[in-house]
């Protein structure tokens, strides 16, 4: 993610209400909605493709206790297996030495301290590969605009490049062991289509930068798991596969960047108005074409960052909006992505700098001092859903089934963002409730239904920070009821007749029905 995006934002103003009111297309009627679904239905496979992978913050912050605390909280509610942060070569990190002689030698102290921590917490590393470390760049001047300042030149040689990320993989083999390390990925670089790399020309530079880097990986062991260009707005995927066609370098996994407000223009090359709840989705769709018409038809397609925005909007990232949009992602992305990662799992985070307000928009699912926002409660509840998808017709539900035969739905009332969406804007979401009336075939006479509900009045800290007046600092009393006001809502018993049920979501409401 890129303070660059969230200035670029800025500037497009001017085209919020054109995006909005494509938005406005999903926002909710007041007719009936009718779902019907065969619980004997064969059905086709939904791999919990949306939270098998989780981005964060760079690298130094997995030794926050905080961070970790996060972590299993997630962790818990999800399952997910995987997790991807900037800067694992950052100065912070201490990876690499000058010595007054100018030879070069390695640290690995907090390296080992970030993986033990993350394997101990359930989780493996996605290995983003960067930034630049300040001994090895050929441009000390280099530094992106994240408050902790990355290099992003190349290196000055690439020598002793190599020799670093040869080191680097020895190493992690040597503690871990290959069975393990196979296990993860290694992903080259990040974005290095915008901010993220100073290489001139941008491309041919990466090129060259991925080309050292997989061959360096694959000297150690050619089991370890490569992949790229990790490019923003879904770029250079037919280029990138191309070249390591061409030039007989390894790829075991293609990967890059969309967010919901990035534009039709950066993206597709179009003028269109592409609404917030579809660009993620049509980007995907993009990318796994371009993979499809490639030398490598079948090569997995990994979305290392994706969310329903790239810049700071409380609005979007804080608010029930998530709920409905989350939701829709999976029904849209289903079957064309191997794995997406969410960024981010947690507000321990600081590209923008020290967190100052709770509820600033920030990417996380959980907000600074462990408050669980709405999205966090979103991901639990989709987390219910079953690994065989079932055919209906409406655009605003899933109907899924799990191993042991409970059938599971998600229902959704899509509405965009109230008000300005660059600064939080108060209020009730537009729209009006909507109503399901669901009728299930083959299901037990004696079935009954369990639901969760997110929505305005149900797992929303943000309803009672409003409340409070928004402090930039809660205090600890506060902090207390907002951790309690962001727990998940109980779920309801609702008895079912004959296999059907109704039931009304409000705006950006979310619902998980389990019937057993």
């Amino acid at each position: 993610m890129t303070l660059l995006r969230t200035i670029r934002h800025l500037a497009l103003g001017a085209c919020a209400a054109i995006l909005l009111a494509g938005n406005a297309a999903y926002a909710a009627t007041a007719a009936n909605t009718s779902i019907h679904v065969d619980a004997a239905a064969q059905g086709t496979p939904l791999p919990h493709f949306w939270e098998q992978m989780f981005g964060s913050g760079r690298a130094s912050l997995a030794l926050r206790d905080d961070y970790r605390k996060d972590l299993d909280a997630v962790h818990q509610a999800t399952g997910f297996g995987y997790i991807r942060f900037h800067g694992i070569f950052d100065h912070d990190v201490g990876l690499v030495r000058r010595g007054a002689d100018g030879k070069i030698s390695y640290n690995f102290s907090y390296v080992d301290q970030i993986y033990d921590g993350l394997l101990e917490h359930g989780v493996k590393p996605f290995v983003e590969l960067s930034f630049m470390p300040e001994e090895l760049t050929s441009n000390p001047k280099a530094i992106q605009e994240f408050w902790y300042h990355p290099n992003i030149a190349p290196p000055k040689d690439y020598a002793e490049w190599d020799a670093m990320i040869g080191a680097f993989a020895q190493h992690l083999i040597a503690r871990y062991g290959i069975d393990e390390v196979a296990s993860w990925y290694f992903e080259v670089w990040n974005e290095p289509n915008i901010g993220f790399w100073a290489g001139s020309p941008q491309q041919s530079t990466y090129f060259t930068l991925y080309d050292h880097t997989v061959l360096a990986l694959k000297a150690v062991n050619p089991r370890l798991r490569v992949g790229g260009p990790s490019t923003a707005q879904a770029a250079w995927v037919p280029d990138f596969l191309k070249h390591t066609h061409d030039a007989k370098v390894p790829v075991d996994f293609v990967s890059t960047h969309v967010y919901g407000d990035d534009t039709a223009a950066n993206v597709f090359k179009t003028k269109e108005n592409i609404p917030r709840a579809d660009m993620v989705c049509r980007s995907v769709d993009k990318v796994h074409k371009e993979i499809a018409a490639s030398p490598y038809p079948h090569m997995p397609l990994v979305f290392s960052e994706y969310n329903a925005s790239y810049a700071n909007l409380p609005n979007v990232t804080d608010t029930v909006f998530m709920g409905p949009w989350m939701a829709n992602t999976i029904r849209e992305c289903a079957g064309k992505v191997e794995v997406m990662s969410y960024w981010s799992f947690s507000d321990v985070f600081e590209e923008q700098g020290v967190v100052q307000n709770p509820f600033y928009g920030g990417f996380g699912l959980i907000a600074a001092d462990r408050i669980p926002k709405p999205a966090f409660n979103a991901f639990a509840m989709l987390h219910r859903l079953g690994d065989t998808r079932l055919a209906i017709t409406s655009d605003s539900a899933l109907a899924t089934k799990r191993a042991d035969g409970t059938i599971v739905l998600a229902l959704w009332n899509y509405a965009p963002p109230v008000g300005d969406t660059a600064s939080y804007t108060r209020g009730e979401p537009s729209g009006t409730s909507k109503h399901f009336s669901v009728d299930v075939a083959h299901l037990a006479v004696t079935a009954h239904a369990t639901v969760w509900r997110l929505d305005e009045k149900h797992g929303n800290a943000v309803a009672l920070f409003d409340q409070m007046g928004r402090p930039d600092f809660p205090s600890r009393e506060q902090i207390t009821q907002l951790r309690e006001a962001g727990k998940p809502a109980a779920p309801e018993q609702v008895d079912m007749h004959h296999g059907k049920l109704d039931i009304s979501i409000p705006p950006q409401g979310l619902v998980v029905i389990e019937l057993h």
